[in-house]
């Protein structure tokens, strides 16, 4: 996942696994496609990023305090 302001991108990437001591770790190809997507995010060019990824916009699950909003509802349960 990669994250940037108020974006979140699932990326998929292969972890290469060897015997030596820096495994797990991404190809150059798969390194170089997470800084496209932060990048495009970054400019909010949600286009080139779709391209990438999968692309979520994320929202406030909890009002923050002296925030008003009156479309806010808490569930009483």
């Amino acid at each position: 996942m990669v994250f940037e302001g108020q974006f979140a991108a699932e990326v998929d990437v292969k972890l290469l696994e060897t015997d030596e001591g820096w495994s797990p770790y991404l190809s150059l190809e798969d390194a170089y496609k997470l800084d496209d997507v932060r990048d495009a995010l970054r400019r909010e060019d949600l286009e080139a990023a779709t391209r990438l990824a999968r692309v979520f916009k994320l929202m406030p699950v909890i009002k923050p305090a002296g925030l008003e909003n009156k479309s806010f509802q808490p569930d009483p349960h």
